[in-house]
């Protein structure tokens, strides 16, 4: 921890940047630096005063992770972050599997427990009527995630038939173990690579969950592919592209990209306005939505 604390409440945001980002690079991982700032429920017109939105996404940008403020009296608190590791799965050297094992970081990860996740992947499903979709397929599925959020917001959950494929044993295992009490719902290990081998048939929904980036995927090829072979004429798709990094069990905005310090989001743009393209070529109806993950959802307009 810094042996002082920093006075930055007179200081404009960018010198507060400024300072911040320099004193950031002399700490240590997991250390806290700590400065003074006008308390956010101050009402007076004379001054600049910060929400605690802003020192929050100032924390995502400075990769920290923002604990809990103390309130020093009626004027000022004292802001207080906590510098973050490297420690992210993306930067895992391990084999495909272990990366997202089981026992992986990657496993650490709770995406239903963060807003700008749930709120839009719940959207989601309901503006592809859910309860209409019989058969679902999961691309990536890992852990099972994305079938608890149908399995509590479909009224007719024990009547649809849902799949989820993942290259992954243990993730896949884990899966099985949290749905052994549901016989409507299915996990298979395979490659997505290799769906036109497995004879799966066609389904209603198809979702795939910051999947189909994966850097040994070609994205194009298998998503047109999955559309022509695995969706139904009258079937609808959520698709989410990762525009975060997860670092210590923090999503952090921005999607990077190798050989750049700073979020860069060229691929991620291009991949989604492609997706988006193609399924209005196939008459579907298409909405962008989201903020750190961002959701396609499709459905179709055929008559």
């Amino acid at each position: 921890m810094l042996p002082f604390m920093l006075s930055l409440y007179s200081k404009s945001l960018l010198e507060i940047i400024e300072i911040l980002e320099e004193q950031i690079v002399t700490i240590c991982e997991h250390d806290i630096i700590e400065f003074k700032a006008y308390n956010p429920d101050l009402e007076d017109k004379k001054i600049i005063i910060h929400t605690y939105k802003t020192w929050l996404d100032l924390a995502q940008i400075l990769k920290c992770k923002m604990l809990t403020p103390q309130v020093l009296d009626e004027e000022f608190v004292l802001m207080r972050y906590k510098k973050l590791s490297n420690d992210s799965f993306h930067a895992v050297d391990a084999d495909k599997e272990e990366k997202y094992g089981s026992e992986s970081i990657f496993a650490q990860i709770h995406k239903n427990e963060e807003t700008s996740f749930i709120y839009h992947y719940s959207h989601a499903l309901k503006n592809v009527n859910l309860n209409e979709r019989t058969r679902i397929l999961n691309l990536g599925v890992n852990n099972g995630d994305e079938f608890e959020v149908i399995e509590k917001q479909a009224s007719n959950f024990q009547e649809l038939k849902l799949l989820g494929i993942d290259y992954c044993h243990s993730a896949i295992e884990d899966a099985k173990q949290k749905f052994q009490a549901h016989n409507n719902v299915d996990f298979l290990q395979a490659d997505i690579k290799e769906l036109h081998s497995l004879e799966l048939g066609k389904f209603d929904l198809i979702i795939s969950i910051g999947t189909l980036q994966s850097s040994n995927l070609n994205l194009n090829e298998i998503f047109m592919s999955v559309v022509q072979n695995q969706l139904k004429p009258d079937g609808a798709l959520i698709l989410a592209f990762p525009n975060c990094r997860w670092i210590d069990g923090e999503m952090i905005y921005g999607a990077m990209m190798r050989n750049y310090n700073y979020s860069e989001m060229s691929n991620l743009y291009k991949d989604v306005v492609f997706c988006k393209k193609y399924l209005q070529q196939k008459k579907f109806r298409v909405t962008i939505t989201g903020k750190d993950y961002i959701f396609l959802t499709a459905t179709s307009i055929r008559k």
